[in-house]
């Protein structure tokens, strides 16, 4: 009887070992609980008690570790300190922003700007009406820019705050602030991007042109590289980016492409882009495997709508050549000459359109983006007339280069006017190109204020 009554005095009963959805958790009302001789369990064992309501999930030893307790808050401490030092540097890099954009004076202008649009004759010089409606749109969404950024540091402001009077950590409420401190950080260089961009045409979209140089097919593929490059970045960008010419080479790549970046800043940001690229790697088309180095020219000019483009052309300075596009577009491009191509004879600058199906509409675009061209010729250069230009072409060849892109026997992407550079060359060739964008539109800030500081 003895033996029978015993175990069901006895302080613990062991039951058999069984899956349980709380094993990495420790429950006890009572000090810690040491169980001595007991075999480690690579399963879950429930202590009970018949004199307390104690239940203990026990788990690995690893997991009982005290030390092991210690050391994981301790991390989750140091996350949020450095979080919250991350919050004051962004409360105050937002404050001094908002504090050099003078929002009070945006106020004023958006004021002015409406009223000169309810004016009985703001509609008769259309041209102007479109212009002050952009200037307002852009001035409230500034506004409206300055707003969320001092909502969004203080929706991060919230969760520290929150966190420091709570007794524990949540590290849900960490992550959602570093996603939003992360996302603002983003946000913030991107304005202060765009504050370096005053030039007249900035704002608008871009169209790069994209030319194969020296090397042969070596640059021909080069030049389908660079293609891509750009194409992703206005991916990446959230632009509408479509590529409306493409001249393939004999063997691989391309010996010319066109492509059309629509969205704000655009042109800004890809004006620095102009020049000329060489890449250094082993060969793909050398049969020793040899290392080559090629090179192709990159142009970039506004994209302007026909109404915008203020800019007359005398017809004796153009010389204008049709072809035959080819590719697709059926019977109408193979056989009709729809291609144009125009000179301008006094600086030499040419264009060549073939995207659409209509010889007339090929040469109202290429026009159009010949004088797109003729105009940052002449915004360069500081003329007065397009008669005095002379602007070179982009050559691309050695000497001229404006970035190097090593791929062999090392990897290395390096701007050869800020001194910008990165090993990463494949996220480089991917798209991200902020980095170089940057750093050129910092030199050229820092540039033009040396030099009107020296005039």
């Amino acid at each position: 009887m003895e033996a029978i009554v015993r175990p069901l005095f006895s302080s613990t009963t062991l039951l058999p070992p069984r899956p349980s959805p709380f094993c990495n958790y420790i429950i006890c009302n009572k000090p810690p609980c040491f169980l001595s001789q007991t075999p480690t369990l690579s399963t879950t064992l429930f202590v009970r008690s018949h004199f307390h309501s104690s239940v203990i999930f026990a788990v690995r030893e690893s997991q009982l570790s005290e030390g092991a307790g210690t050391d994981a808050r301790e991390w989750v401490m140091q996350d949020f300190y450095t979080l919250r030092k991350d919050v004051e540097n962004a409360t105050e890099r937002v404050e001094e922003i908002r504090a050099a954009a003078c929002l009070q004076q945006l106020e004023k202008e958006v004021a002015a700007l409406e009223l000169k649009a309810a004016g009985n004759s703001f509609w008769d010089d259309r041209a102007q009406a479109q212009e002050t409606l952009q200037a307002l749109t852009d001035v409230k969404d500034k506004i409206n820019l300055l707003k969320e950024f001092k909502t969004k540091v203080e929706d991060a402001e919230t969760i520290v705050k929150l966190t420091e009077e709570m007794d524990s950590i949540d590290a849900g409420l960490l992550e959602e602030a570093a996603g939003i401190i992360k996302e603002l950080s983003k946000a913030l260089d991107r304005f202060e991007l765009t504050q370096l961009l005053s030039g007249p045409y900035d704002k608008e979209g871009a169209v790069i042109n994209i030319t194969a140089g020296a090397g042969g097919t070596d640059a021909q593929d080069w030049a389908d590289m660079l293609l891509r490059m750009y194409v992703r970045w206005g991916e990446k960008q959230r632009y509408k980016t479509r590529v409306v010419e493409k001249s393939p080479g004999e063997e691989a790549g391309i010996k010319s492409a066109t492509i059309e970046v629509e969205g704000r800043y655009a042109y800004g940001y890809l004006s620095g882009e102009k020049g000329t690229h060489r890449i250094v790697r082993q060969s793909p088309f050398n049969a020793k495997g040899l290392r080559q180095t090629s090179f192709s020219g990159v142009e970039v000019m506004p994209l302007l709508p026909e109404e915008s483009v203020g800019v007359e052309i005398p017809e004796e300075d153009l010389e204008i050549s049709f072809s035959r596009a080819g590719g697709k577009g059926g019977q109408n491009v193979n056989k009709v000459e729809t291609a144009v191509r125009i000179t301008h004879i006094p600086t030499g600058v040419s264009v060549r359109c073939t995207e659409e199906r209509s010889q007339l509409a090929n040469k109202i675009k290429a026009l159009s983006r010949l004088k797109a061209k003729l105009l940052v010729i002449a915004e360069e250069q500081r003329a007065s007339e397009i008669k005095q230009i002379r602007g070179d072409a982009v050559k691309a060849e050695w000497g001229q280069q404006i970035r190097n892109y090593v791929f062999h026997p090392y990897k290395l992407v390096k701007d050869v006017r800020t001194g910008v550079e990165t090993s990463d060359i494949a996220s480089v060739m991917d798209g991200e190109l902020d980095t170089f964008i940057k750093a050129y539109l910092k030199f050229k800030y820092s540039k033009a204020i040396s030099e009107s500081g020296t005039n």
